[in-house]
């Protein structure tokens, strides 16, 4: 279909609420009108009071493919994302092979575009000796060069120091970084298996991969970006101790320095692990209730610029072993939108600040051409979603490759009806049209 009108939807766009009707016409937002636009169109969508938001941009998530697909890949998991009205992403390079060379990252677009139902990027991973391939990286259609500053797939840790400082003082694109430090979490390790041997219990997690750990990695990061003005984003803030690194004091547009949080350290904390166990087992680690409050209100007052996922499946038999054993990363893409609008219900956030930190900021850190608002002329990448109806999760209504979520159990009181993607109907109430695929990001910097 060419064109598609959607009536009577509470539009959620920079900062307002207003009651109007969105045409949307080969791809992109041609109009955007307060009460009724009198247009013809191909498909018309009745939004009935629903809200109207632009499209959810999760800037990391772990799809899996290549090499270990039996977790997940990019149809599955970008079916499951674009269900839960996430219509962009940026994916980690810890696949099999890694991707730490300009041609693997060429072939990893190739699988995009074959497979990928919502638009997506692919973030370049560093090593401690791929510089060279990593400033052959093209700002304008690749998100950004990701670090993991802790333990990680195959041969990603980056922790000599000379490594480091040759990336940050060279790269001049962003660069997003896990940030936990390997030395202190394998002290920590030794000392659990010294009390417990290997059956280790999941409650320890946060003490092994302890604040301090994350701490120390996080300032240095921080300390390498003042140092050689890098453009720098640390994923996954998981400490109340790290929030002191960051600052509000001006507009996202020119920060340097910016994090993310994500929606399982806003909504787990210590207390889960006792009935949830492995299937919360995060790096970093689900921390105390104090952080989980901390990072709300740093969220809420901008020190934390953006809200995600790291979406990252692993298959149940997996999850079972013991502590050592059991990797960590879950999988939330399809829920993480209803997720949040949980905590616009319960009053603790605005719809409002839930667009501008999953939809708007995103697009603006990374500098994503013409998506995140809904502004004529931008690219229609636009998410439907109904606040009243209620629904619980289990294993008949899952959509990802692992068939499993921590949020087993749990009731929502919303639910995401109608996705569009670049103009595409991808999802309507429950049934998917792959006929069309997303698109490639591309970005400003």
């Amino acid at each position: 279909m060419n064109s598609i009108l959607i009536v009577n939807a509470k539009i959620v766009n920079e900062g307002k609420v207003i009651e109007g009707d969105v045409f949307v016409k080969q791809g992109r937002i041609e109009s955007v009108a307060v009460g009724s636009a009198n247009r013809n169109a191909d498909k018309i969508i009745d939004a009935n009071g629903s809200y109207l938001l632009p499209g959810v941009i999760d800037d990391q998530v772990h799809f899996r493919e290549p090499g270990l697909t039996h977790k997940g890949d990019i149809y599955t998991e970008s079916r499951a994302a674009v269900a839960g009205g996430i219509t962009s992403f940026m994916e980690m390079p810890n696949t099999v092979p890694n991707t730490v060379t300009q041609d693997l990252l060429a072939e990893k677009y190739k699988l995009g575009e074959r497979y990928s139902l919502a638009n997506y990027s692919f973030y370049f991973g560093a090593t401690n000796d791929n510089i060279e391939e990593v400033l052959k990286t093209n700002s304008k259609n690749v998100c950004g060069i990701k670090i993991f500053m802790g333990s990680s797939t195959g041969n990603m840790l980056v922790d000599d120091l000379k490594a480091l400082e040759n990336i940050f003082s060279k790269v001049e694109m962003l660069i997003a970084t896990h940030c936990e430090d390997e030395a202190t979490i394998r002290r920590n390790s030794d000392l659990a298996r010294e009390r417990f041997g290997e059956d280790v219990p999941f409650e320890m997690h946060p003490d092994i991969r302890s604040r301090e750990a994350c701490y120390l990695s996080s300032s240095k990061a921080v300390e390498l970006a003042k140092k050689n003005n890098t453009k720098l984003h640390i994923l996954h803030i998981s400490t109340e101790n790290e929030l002191e690194l960051f600052d509000n004091s001006k507009p996202l547009e020119q920060k340097r320095i910016t994090s993310e949080a994500c929606i399982h350290h806003l909504w787990f904390d210590r207390d889960y692990y006792k009935h949830k166990g492995s299937l919360i087992k995060w790096n970093p680690a689900v921390k105390e209730a104090r952080d989980k409050a901390a990072i709300f209100d740093a969220v809420l007052n901008d020190e934390i610029d953006v809200l995600a996922t790291d979406h990252a499946p692993h298959t149940l038999e997996e999850k079972r072993g013991t502590y050592f054993n059991a990797p960590s990363g879950g999988p939330l893409v399809q829920h993480s939108l209803v997720a949040a609008v949980e905590f616009v219900k319960s009053g603790k956030m605005s719809m409002e600040k839930l667009v501008e930190k999953m939809c708007h900021n995103p697009a603006v850190l990374f500098q994503i051409d013409s998506r995140g608002y809904i502004r004529e002329g931008y690219h229609a990448d636009l998410v439907i979603v109904d606040p009243n109806y209620s629904w619980v999760v289990d294993k008949s209504n899952i959509l990802y490759k692992c068939g499993w979520s921590p949020f087993e159990g749990h009731r929502f009181s919303s639910q995401v009806t109608h996705t569009i993607v670049s103009g595409h109907l991808a999802y309507d109430r429950g049934k998917f049209d792959a006929s069309v695929n997303g698109s490639r990001l591309l970005f400003d910097g």
